[in-house]
């Protein structure tokens, strides 16, 4: 199985790319984030027809959405929104006791406080999930460094927003004992990691970057995981999609 997320950073300037990166690629299950548009401002052709799948936006800010393939699960689904939900920030759907969720947390630029709030209240709600006995996969873009070495050196500064100690503290509250970031558990010590880029001076093109985008997954999940690549060659948005294959 194959379980992809990216900030498009804007849905309709990604449309052509959304449909020809999963047509290459084909995921099963896919996150979008910062669709910046209404659903009915969505483009036609992003509405792939052998998915399933929720737009929850914005307009002109924000938004998720998440796309299963039809393949995978005969009739309906049922996608749902925590009850922290704000701006249009995260989505999810079970499948009997797994659930996967898409989810954009506040960069915290404009209202910090209440990036950590949406963090504690998400570290909260993974928890009561985990007590349920469910297994989960968590996607999308988190707007936090968790490590030192997920941002490059030229790009580490002390107390900007989303590489202060109280943001990656909550993240790790996010992980607990129940949660793997898998992309860093494949390749640890790789210091060139990256998912999002400032928009200027060719830092794409150099790998001068922050890996604040995610596939979070139970244990179980996880260690099942053969890879969790970044796709830095798909788009020109400012992030990468990253995407977990499964055996």
């Amino acid at each position: 199985m194959k379980i992809a997320t990216w900030n498009v950073n804007g849905i309709r300037a990604r449309e052509k790319q959304l449909c020809e990166w999963m047509e290459r690629d084909r995921p099963d299950v896919v996150c979008l984030q910062e669709l910046k548009a209404e659903p009915n401002q969505i483009p036609e052709s992003c509405k792939l027809a052998d998915y399933h799948a929720y737009w929850h936006g914005m307009r002109a800010y924000s938004g998720v959405s998440l796309h299963i393939r039809k393949d995978l699960f005969d009739g309906a689904l049922q996608f749902s929104h925590p009850d922290f939900d704000m701006e249009a920030r995260i989505v999810q759907v079970a499948f009997g006791n797994l659930v996967v969720a898409s989810v954009y947390v506040p960069n915290g630029g404009k209202d910090y406080p209440a990036k950590l709030s949406f963090l504690g209240r998400l570290a909260a709600w993974a928890g009561q999930l985990h007590a349920e006995g469910c297994e989960f996969v968590l996607c999308g873009d988190l707007n936090v460094a968790r490590l030192p070495i997920d941002v490059h050196p030229r790009e580490r500064k002390a107390g900007v927003i989303g590489q202060r100690p109280e943001e990656r503290e909550l993240f790790e509250q996010l992980l607990g004992e129940h949660l793997v970031d898998v992309s860093r558990t494949l390749d640890p010590d790789n210091p060139g990691l990256f998912t999002w880029w400032p928009p200027w001076r060719n830092m794409r093109q150099r790998n001068i970057g922050w890996r604040i985008d995610y596939i979070l997954a139970s244990s179980t999940i996880a260690a099942r995981a053969a890879s969790c690549a970044v796709l830095a060659d798909v788009g020109t948005s400012d992030h990468a999609p990253v995407m977990m294959t499964t055996a």
